[in-house]
């Protein structure tokens, strides 16, 4: 997903420190004041036995393959624990990193398989899928519905049912909430740029970019300057097309689309002939999820 990723994978080592390892089984406890406001409770190991078995597991995030081989033992030794979910998202964090989505996407289906509502999952699914959908692909328009309607089912279960582990504090909740629902709006708005419904990107893009304000994704930020370029709004498509290049650096391959935009669009504003054409729909790279650990908040669909 913001997308260069988040995962949960920091949060992992430290999950349910807050209990007593010695603590006997027991229900989830009920929200405390100041507890994240997820729509679940937190979720915690029961046993000190589950405790250990989970703390052995989240230790090969390192290694995607052994995470997910560790997510699988766990969830075979405790079937009922309320924390699998937390390692298979843990697993898709390592795949994104090791930069394997369609495994990633894999055990994305298997946190769906124990929770359909999954907002993480359904984000990555989303994503893997937008970004693997091309416009030859005979398939597209079966698979542009399939993202549409993952990324839609995450916002709507975003604030109801995004799992978390006991002890989390709600700014880091609050700010998880505000990067899977840009994420979101995002793989929405770009499926829509590729089908070129530009006001319909448009308005997905800017939703996308308002969600999550204090960190604005240079990829969205340049795809809403193209949507509105390809509507002739130039405009407010140069204002997007700045903050673009202000957000990326000037070698790399998004800082070269962001100033070749840019320049195309003062050539236009200014009744110079551009040198480039607009992108076309598939041109401008697609959102990105956010590498573990920079800057976005410590969970997993991540990615």
């Amino acid at each position: 997903m913001k997308t260069a990723a988040v995962l949960f994978t920091v949060l992992a080592a430290t999950v349910l420190a807050a209990q007593s390892q010695s603590q006997p089984p027991a229900q989830s406890n009920p929200p405390q004041a100041g507890t994240p406001s997820s729509g679940r409770p937190p979720v915690h190991t029961k046993t000190r036995e589950e405790y250990k078995a989970y703390q052995a597991a989240v230790a090969n995030e390192q290694n995607a393959g052994a995470m997910e081989k560790a997510a699988d033992d766990f969830a075979a030794k405790f079937p009922d624990s309320e924390v699998r979910v937390l390692l298979y998202r843990t697993a898709m964090s390592s795949y994104q990193n090791a930069g394997n989505p369609q495994k990633m996407m894999d055990v994305g289906l298997k946190v769906l398989a124990i929770d359909k509502d999954d907002p993480e999952a359904l984000v990555g699914i989303a994503e893997v899928l937008e970004e693997r959908t091309g416009p030859t692909d005979l398939d597209r328009q079966q698979r542009s519905e399939q993202v549409v309607d993952y990324a839609t089912h995450a916002l709507k279960t975003l604030d109801t049912d995004l799992v978390v582990p006991a002890g989390t504090s709600p700014d880091r909740v609050d700010a998880y909430k505000k990067y899977l629902r840009s994420t979101a709006l995002a793989i929405v708005g770009t499926i829509y740029y590729k089908q070129e419904h530009y006001p319909e990107a448009e308005a997905k893009l800017r939703n996308a970019i308002d969600a999550d304000a204090a960190n604005p994704d240079p990829v969205v930020v340049l795809r809403l300057a193209l949507a509105l370029d390809q509507q002739k709004k130039y405009t407010d498509a140069l204002e997007q097309a700045n903050h673009a290049v202000e957000l990326t650096q000037e070698g790399t391959d998004l800082g070269r689309m962001a100033r070749n935009e840019r320049d195309r669009l003062i050539g236009q504003i200014g009744g110079a002939t551009p040198a480039v054409p607009p992108a076309s729909p598939n041109q401008a790279a697609p959102k990105t999820s956010v590498p573990p650990n920079q800057g976005a908040p410590v969970f997993v669909p991540s990615h």
